[in-house]
């Protein structure tokens, strides 16, 4: 718990003190939640999660908001009163918010006991490998394992050390040296063309890759060393032969988070099918959302993503017809090749909208 303390410290210290706040909040929404029925039970939780939201809301996307609510009012003459914020972003907010809202949805919902001792509480939030970055845990996978002894295991050191070391590989000796070519590029777009975007956006594609699962591997490596094992992150998003598929290889905690508090509440895929649609958007533009106060990140999420699902569901049957008759079907490598490469060109292409600085920027490269 010191050691979580200091290492957060270490970016702003002050900044302590909103964890502080979140975790006294969410430790006694747990109880309560707990302890009582009906709507007093879910009126504990509504409030929870509005206070989690809130802090997220306040330092992640005042001035976003703010910054357009502006736009408007001067599209109409007026004058937005409304102070901006100059705070740095507190480091791994969106993270540690969802894994907080994760224990009192599970306890909402029964699946998990509430958590008594403050102290272990605490460190499920603010466990440090993970804190900043992900994986996003569960009450479920990690709770229990600060009460478990973790006795010294060799193998299990060597493997979390090796882990940790291929990690660091991933994101300083790749990522970092993909990130020159692609900065120099997406940070002044105007001053290229044609395959210089080809380029720099395929290798924008392997260092996001490199740059977050390594830092995953860092995270699942340092736990590992102590005795402790976090969910597993990435799955090979790369050998994806479906968008639908990627998604459950790439960020799977994000994923499953998403896919278990809320398109699953929306109601899923068991709807009425322009429900069904309109559940993906709402996933997708949360989603969008969580990655950045940004209107490209809002674009990235439902205009190309979820559209990508979207237009793959409508146009199934046609496509099976068509591998059909032209005979494609009955050579599977071929075909599982052809999907492949088709799906990492469109995510290559979803990625512009992620790495550029605008969504004219974006427009102007694709």
């Amino acid at each position: 718990m010191v050691s979580s303390c200091y290492f957060y410290m270490t970016f702003v210290p002050v900044y302590i003190l909103i964890l502080a706040f979140t975790i006294v909040v969410d430790y006694f929404a747990g109880i309560f939640i707990e302890k009582n029925t009906g709507k007093k039970r879910k009126l504990f939780l509504i409030a929870n999660l509005i206070a989690n939201i809130g802090v997220l809301a306040i330092f992640k996307y005042y001035n976003f908001i703010n910054q357009n609510l502006s736009l408007l009012l001067n599209g109409l003459h007026l004058h937005n009163s409304l102070p901006y914020l100059t705070i740095l972003l507190p480091i791994g907010l969106s993270f540690h918010t969802f894994q907080a809202m994760s224990y009192t949805i599970e306890v909402y919902r029964g699946n998990e006991k509430a958590e008594r001792n403050f102290g272990i509480y605490s460190l499920y939030v603010m466990f440090y490998p993970q804190l900043v970055a992900g994986p996003i845990e569960r009450p479920q996978n990690l709770l229990h394992q600060f009460r478990t002894e973790h006795k010294f295991d060799y193998q299990r050191v060597a493997d979390g050390l090796k882990l940790m070391a291929w990690g660091l590989f991933k994101k300083v000796v790749i990522a970092d040296k993909l990130a020159i070519i692609v900065n120099n590029v997406y940070d002044d777009p105007c001053h290229y063309h044609g395959l210089s975007f080809v380029i720099a956006s395929i290798f924008f594609a392997f260092q996001i890759f490199c740059d977050f699962s390594g830092y995953t591997d860092i995270a699942i490596g340092a736990a590992q060393v102590m005795g402790f094992k976090l969910m597993k992150n990435f799955n090979k998003p790369y050998h994806s032969k479906s968008i639908s598929e990627f998604w459950s290889r790439w960020h799977i905690s994000l994923s499953t988070w998403f896919n278990d508090y809320l398109y699953i509440p929306l109601g899923g895929s068991r709807v009425k099918v322009p429900r069904w649609y309109f559940n993906l958007f709402i996933v997708f533009v949360i989603s969008g959302l969580w990655h950045g106060a940004n209107w490209a990140y809002i674009a990235w999420g439902p205009y190309l993503n979820g559209f990508y699902l979207v237009f793959a569901l409508i146009t199934g049957n046609v496509r099976q017809k068509m591998s059909s008759f032209l005979g494609i079907d009955k050579f599977p490598e071929i075909n599982n090749t052809i999907q492949l490469f088709t799906t990492f060109a469109l995510i290559t292409l979803a990625w512009v909208f992620f790495r550029a600085h605008t969504i004219r920027d974006a427009a102007y490269i694709y």
